[in-house]
């Protein structure tokens, strides 16, 4: 019997971005060999836009036609990740020091250039209809469409967060993937 095609959402546990290497038309898109966790993920939120034309003629409307204008999405995660900036901006994190003067640090350069990458984000086990089972979502190509919420907040925790646009991938037009797991799994 086939899985049921309707659940519940329910929280977020685990969410990962993966750097787009090559998204060649007609081939396969491919991504970097590991993913970076995005630390205390709270939420993954996708909108998008349709635009919608219409034809009118001889005093009544004749036609219309509607088209996917963009897809956009935005995560709040309770940590912050020198990782995934350096994931989402290029650049890397270096590590220096011994202890007790160890340090980890990454730049934003002149020189800096938003990259595309694969993000992912998952239900926990029984965040779905599906009682051991889960949902994952996946936005297959996107890059930053604004400049991450960092910094600091006067006595309380400052929940960093950033928003993507996606494009459809060049080699398979896919923009979201939604899929249904009878059993749980593990972003990769």
């Amino acid at each position: 019997m086939p899985l049921p095609h309707v659940t519940k959402l329910f929280s977020i546990v685990d969410c990962k971005i993966t750097a787009l290497t090559a998204d060649p038309v007609g081939g396969s898109a491919t991504y970097a060999a590991s993913s970076v966790d995005i630390p205390g993920i709270q939420e993954l939120a996708i909108s998008g836009s349709i635009q919608s034309k219409t034809l009118r003629g001889d005093n009544t409307l004749l036609d219309t036609s509607s088209y996917i204008d963009g897809v956009t999405a935005s995560a709040k995660h309770a940590l912050l990740s020198l990782d995934a900036l350096a994931a989402m901006f290029g650049g890397t994190v270096t590590d220096s020091g011994s202890t007790p003067a160890q340090k980890a640090a990454w730049d934003l350069t002149a020189t800096s250039a938003l990259t595309y990458f694969k993000i992912e984000g998952v239900t926990p086990p029984g965040g779905s209809s599906l009682i051991a089972g889960d949902v994952h979502v996946t936005l297959w190509k996107c890059q930053l469409s604004k400049f991450p919420d960092l910094g600091f907040a006067q006595d309380d925790y400052r929940i960093p967060s950033f928003e993507v646009s996606a494009v459809p991938l060049a080699s398979t037009g896919k923009w979201i993937g939604i899929t249904l797991n009878e059993t749980a799994v593990s972003i990769p």
